[in-house]
């Protein structure tokens, strides 16, 4: 039996994503065993975040400084903007080094099972940044979901009186995938954005 701090600390690593109650139990235990090289180090970076974690007024996106390290980049295409759901998406798609410009993060998506309204998002900063001039492209970056798409297709119309091309990520078959393993979704997908050859 584990004494009440070691259980509390299983169950705080249990609500992490990705870790269920045996992998939570197993890190517990690799930081237990490895506790100088492990637990330390780790209990000094979660307070450093802790402290100085901040959201970029800019974009969206969370760091330790305010501009974030994105938009501070001078490296980056400030014509090129992003936009994404959530901060996940935003260092999925960054991670990739792929796009050059900056971004915008809306937090969350339009659902209304949810109650989750335009109001509720950075729509309305989304705007203001465009107003402010110098974006030549907005590339759509939802997910390929429901109230993703439905969110793409309420940003096209409000976004249409600016005058930049506007994108979307194209969504379809995977670069090694197979069609019989492809749900239907996908599949139809595929075909809509079906493209010339050579």
């Amino acid at each position: 039996m584990a004494s009440p701090e070691i259980d509390a600390l299983t169950q705080a690593l249990s609500r992490l994503p990705g870790l269920g109650p045996r992998s939570a139990r197993r890190a517990v235990l690799h930081l237990i065993k490895k506790r100088d090289a492990a637990m330390g180090p780790l209990l000094r970076a979660l307070e450093a975040v802790n402290e100085r974690l901040v959201t970029c007024h800019v974009c969206g996106n969370v760091d330790t400084i305010d501009p974030c390290g994105i938009c501070a980049d001078p490296r980056r295409d400030p014509r090129a903007l992003c936009v994404v759901e959530d901060v996940a998406d935003l260092w999925a798609l960054d991670k990739s080094r792929l796009f050059p410009g900056r971004f915008h993060v809306l937090g969350g998506r339009l659902s209304a099972l949810e109650g989750i309204r335009p109001e509720d998002l950075t729509i309305d900063a989304l705007v203001t940044r465009l107003e402010q001039g110098g974006v030549d492209e907005v590339v759509l970056a939802m997910n390929a979901t429901l109230e993703g798409q439905t969110t793409a297709h309420y940003l096209a119309e409000r976004l249409e009186r600016f005058p930049i091309r506007l994108t979307q990520l194209a969504h379809g078959m995977p670069v090694g995938g197979e069609m019989d393993y492809l749900d239907e979704g996908t599949l139809a997908q595929a075909l809509r954005a079906r493209r010339p050859v050579g």
